[in-house]
């Protein structure tokens, strides 16, 4: 297999570091099996298949790079959706709404508020890496 230039495209997430850091990583995680579970989008994040010495499988590892960038706040984030949007660049986003009782109560309470009110948890995107630079540029890496 061929894999393209690494530093083509990459995975980021930005992260509201207002946010506790337990429920960032539940953030994170339905973030990026969402955007990673959208359709038609497998040949494009190079999903790879590790096999270690004893033939062991530890699949489904993108070839792209994933960077965690952090926020200072919801605003910002809403700032980099919005852009995402605009740009057609691949998207994910986490909500408060997202983090009440059972998905039923989730989706509802969602429904239930305006986009403004709305505390994003974070974002992640996929994409080119050009295309990303400018919506990312003035995050610092979380650490």
């Amino acid at each position: 297999m061929v894999l393209p230039d690494e530093s083509t495209k990459h995975f980021v997430a930005i992260l509201n570091k207002k946010i506790p850091v337990g429920k960032l990583m539940n953030a994170l995680g339905h973030m990026a099996a969402g955007l990673a579970g959208e359709k038609n989008k497998d040949n494009e994040m190079y999903f790879l298949e590790y096999r270690d010495a004893d033939n062991g499988i530890h699949p489904y590892i993108s070839h792209f790079p994933f960077i965690v960038l952090k926020a200072d706040n919801g605003s910002q984030i809403r700032k980099v959706r919005e852009e995402a949007i605009k740009h057609e660049i691949w998207y994910n986003d986490f909500t408060d709404t997202m983090t009440v009782g059972t998905s039923e109560a989730q989706l509802q309470k969602t429904r239930e508020t305006k986009e403004a009110g709305l505390e994003y948890f974070g974002v992640c995107l996929f994409g080119e890496t050009e295309r990303l630079k400018p919506l990312t540029k003035k995050f610092s890496l979380w650490k």
